[in-house]
């Protein structure tokens, strides 16, 4: 897909405008709703989820929305063949709802069930991320003119120093098996998906793993299509390549079935093995 100039400068007002609604919006009282266990929505979330699609629809109204607070709209992903916009509305909802700052605002484009853009707004910096394949990635800070975004791979994992992304549920079901296969193996983690991919770009860490398959297509969809524009490997527990095809999530959800990796070849290749090893010691649950 050919994005024009001004539909791009129309998606990043649209995205920086939620930003500010969202940081508004926390300064103020806000309900907490739970959809699932531990899965909780808010307000907030809820009213950027509307504006998105909104928007997002007078841009392009032959495409396919998909949000993850319309349930109805989940249903045209294995009716129809796309192109798709994926809209996750507050990306890190439990950061958002303890006042930290690693919340983000994404969409992202399926095109023929392959991520091929995708934006992350980052409100509490004030700062877009955005890119693709066969496009380059791009940040912008504030009202400024978008400036590339190199990746920048980080030094290879030693014996002493292999920092994981790992999110906190992964670490309390993993990270002590993990810590035996990969002794060096330190863990970080912040809320967002999106922001987590784009710390991996950045060099902040060299690999990231999501492994309990709850994540959505919405998650997922712009960071690994920025991922892939960075030249990162995206690929599952066992090495196969992420799919984004109907048989490929549950359909109920729009969750993937596999395990996600994100990282530098230089921190996958040596990795892989023994990753693979601690998680068959605790073993993964569907």
């Amino acid at each position: 897909m050919q994005l024009t100039p001004h539909q791009i400068q129309c998606i990043h007002s649209l995205i920086r405008d939620c930003g500010q609604m969202a940081l508004k919006m926390a300064a103020e009282p806000f309900q907490v709703y739970e959809k699932g266990v531990a899965d909780y929505v808010t307000t907030v979330d809820r009213a950027l989820d509307a504006k998105l699609a909104s928007g997002l629809m007078s841009l392009f109204p032959g495409d396919r929305i998909i949000t993850e607070e319309n349930a109805q709209s989940w249903q045209v992903f294995s009716q129809q063949s796309g192109p798709f916009w994926l809209i996750d509305p507050l990306d890190g909802t439990d950061d958002f709802i303890q006042r930290k700052q690693h919340y983000a605002v994404m969409v992202g484009l399926l095109e023929q069930h392959q991520p091929i853009a995708g934006w992350v707004g980052a409100p509490a910096f004030d700062r877009l991320y955005y890119g693709g394949k066969d496009w380059g990635l791009f940040e912008v800070v504030g009202d400024r003119a978008a400036v590339p975004l190199v990746p920048k791979e980080p030094a290879p994992p030693t014996i002493d120093d292999c920092l994981i992304l790992l999110g906190y549920k992964d670490q309390r079901r993993f990270g002590e098996a993990i810590q035996q296969q990969i002794p060096a193996a330190k863990f970080d983690n912040i809320g967002s998906f999106g922001l987590k991919v784009l710390r991996v770009i950045g060099g902040e860490a060299g690999i990231y793993l999501y492994l309990n398959r709850r994540v959505k297509l919405w998650d997922t969809t712009g960071p690994l299509a920025m991922a892939k524009a960075a030249g990162l490997v995206c690929c599952d527990l066992a090495g196969n390549p992420l799919r984004f095809t109907p048989d490929a999530v549950k359909l109920d959800t729009l969750a993937h079935r596999q395990t996600i990796v994100v990282g530098w070849q230089s921190y996958v290749e040596p990795l892989l093995e023994p990753l693979q090893k601690a998680i068959a010691q605790v073993g993964l649950v569907d």
